[in-house]
C-alpha cells in the first residue's frame, strides 16, 4: 500500500485513541443523546462536514467504506431517536443517511456519499461546564483513488465484532437425543429496520415471533432452538450463517415479513435457495435482503465468499432436495391450518442467507406488513401462537420425512 494510505491510517487511529482515553478519562458512560437541532451535516468548499452536538462525549471511530461510497460513525452509545435524514442533511454530497444499533452497546450513523469524498480530520471537544461534545467529521474534495485506497473498517482494540459462540443459546446436545436444532433468524435488526408501516418494523415482530415460535418448539420437546440474535441488533447475512454452523443447526429458518407496493400481496409464502428467481417479485425482494450489509455499512471486502457458485451447487446436491421437501411441508401444514398464503406460495430466489452448503434453509415470509390484513393477523398475539404451532407441527413432519429419507440423502 501506499505511504499517503499509511500516513492517514495513523492519523485516523491516533484520532480515535486520543478520543478513547479522553473519553475513558472523562468518566464518560450511558447513552449520549444526539441534540437534531443542533447538529448538521453541510457543505465545505469542495468537500462536506458532518457535525453531530452530544449530550455527553463517548467512544467513537470514523471510517470510510466504497462501493458504494459511504461515511461510517460508529458510537458507544448513541440515542438516536427522533431523528433522520430530514433534520441533518443540508448538502447534496449526502444522498442518504442511516442511523441505529449495530448490536446492543453500539450505535451507528452511516451516511450515502455521492461521490467518494476523502475522509480528511475528525475531532471531538466536550465543554467542561456542561459536559456537552461536539464531534465534527470533514471530507475533502471527492478523490476515487485516494478514498478506495482509504477505505476499510480500521483494525483497532477494542472494536471488534464479538465471538460469534457468545451469541449462542441452545445448550450442547447428546450425539443421539433424538432432538433437532433449529436455528431462528428474525430478519433485520439494530441500525436495518426491515419494511416499516405505520410504525410497525419488520426487524420488532420477527425477533418477537422468533421469541414465540421458540418457547412453542421448546414446550412440545425434541427441539433445540437457537436465535441469530436476541435483541435488537445488526447481524450480517455472513454471521448470521456462521452461527446456524456452530451451532451445527439441523435446520435453518429465516423469519420475514416485508412490504410490497402491491397491495393485493398478501398471506405467506416460503422461499429455497435458487439461482434464478421464480419471478420479478421474489428477485426483488432477494435483491433488498441481501443489500442489508452493504446499507448498514458492514466492510464485506477480504470476507470467505459464502455465496460463490461452488457452494450453492454443494446446496443444490447435499441439501437443495431436503430444504424443498420442508418448504413443501410448511405450505401444506399451513394451508392444512386455514392460514393465508400468497397466491403460488412455494417461491425460489437467491437469498444469501440461505446459502449454508450442509443445512436445509428456507426463508419463510409470514405475511406482508403493506396488506392491512396482514398487518393485523402479525399483532394479534392468537394469530402468531397458531402460526407458530403450525410451524412447529410443519418442522415435526419434515423431520419423520426426512429420517425416512436419510438412506436416499448422499453422505
Amino acid at each position: 500500500m501506499s505511504r499517503r494510505f499509511f500516513n492517514f491510517l495513523a492519523i485516523v487511529v491516533a484520532v480515535l485513541s486520543a478520543s478513547l482515553a479522553r473519553a475513558e478519562g472523562a468518566g464518560f458512560s450511558g447513552l449520549a443523546r444526539l441534540d437534531a437541532a443542533a447538529s448538521a451535516i453541510t457543505d465545505t468548499r469542495q468537500g462536506l462536514e458532518v457535525h453531530l452536538r452530544l449530550s455527553q462525549g463517548v467512544p467513537y471511530r470514523v471510517f470510510t467504506l466504497d462501493e458504494p461510497a459511504r461515511l461510517v460513525l460508529d458510537f458507544r452509545e448513541v440515542e438516536w431517536r427522533g431523528t433522520g435524514a430530514a433534520e441533518l442533511i443540508g448538502s447534496a454530497r449526502a444522498k442518504g443517511l442511516r442511523l441505529g444499533q449495530i448490536r446492543p452497546g453500539w450505535s451507528r450513523m452511516v451516511v450515502d456519499l455521492a461521490a467518494p469524498h476523502v475522509l480528511e480530520e475528525a475531532g471531538l471537544s466536550v465543554d467542561r461546564q456542561t459536559g456537552v461534545a461536539d464531534l465534527r467529521v470533514r471530507l475533502g474534495p471527492a478523490d476515487a483513488g485516494a478514498f478506495a485506497a482509504s477505505a476499510g473498517t480500521p483494525d483497532l482494540p477494542g472494536w471488534d465484532l464479538p465471538d460469534p459462540r457468545t451469541a449462542l443459546r441452545a445448550a450442547p446436545r447428546a450425539p443421539d437425543d433424538g432432538s433437532l436444532t433449529v436455528v431462528l433468524d428474525p430478519g433485520h435488526g439494530g441500525i436495518d429496520p426491515g419494511a416499516e408501516v405505520g410504525g410497525t418494523s419488520e426487524k420488532d415482530l420477527m425477533l418477537q415471533f422468533a421469541q414465540e415460535l421458540r418457547e412453542t418448539l421448546l414446550r412440545a420437546g425434541g427441539f433445540d432452538v437457537v436465535l441469530t440474535r436476541e435483541s435488537d441488533e445488526f447481524v450480517s447475512l455472513e454471521r448470521r450463517v456462521a452461527l446456524a454452523h456452530r451451532a451445527a443447526a439441523d435446520v435453518f429458518i429465516s423469519l420475514h415479513a416485508d412490504a410490497f407496493s402491491d397491495a393485493r400481496a398478501r398471506g405467506a409464502s416460503v422461499y429455497t435457495l435458487s439461482d434464478s428467481a421464480s419471478d420479478a417479485a421474489s428477485a426483488a425482494l432477494a435483491e433488498r435482503h441481501n443489500r442489508a450489509d452493504i446499507l448498514a455499512g458492514v466492510d464485506l471486502s477480504g470476507k470467505d465468499d459464502i455465496v460463490a457458485g461452488v457452494l450453492i451447487d454443494l446446496a443444490r446436491m447435499e441439501t437443495q432436495p431436503r430444504a424443498e421437501r420442508l418448504a413443501g411441508v410448511l405450505i401444506d401444514t399451513l394451508k392444512a391450518r386455514d392460514l393465508p398464503l400468497l397466491t403460488r406460495p412455494l417461491r425460489g430466489a437467491g437469498f444469501s442467507v440461505l446459502k449454508a452448503p450442509d443445512i436445509p434453509s428456507v426463508l419463510v415470509e409470514l405475511g406482508y406488513l403493506s396488506s392491512p390484513r396482514d398487518l393485523a393477523n402479525l399483532n394479534d398475539p392468537g394469530w402468531r401462537m397458531r402460526m407458530a404451532e403450525a410451524l412447529r407441527d410443519a418442522l415435526g413432519a419434515w423431520r419423520q420425512d426426512d429420517a425416512a429419507r436419510t438412506g436416499l440423502v448422499r453422505q
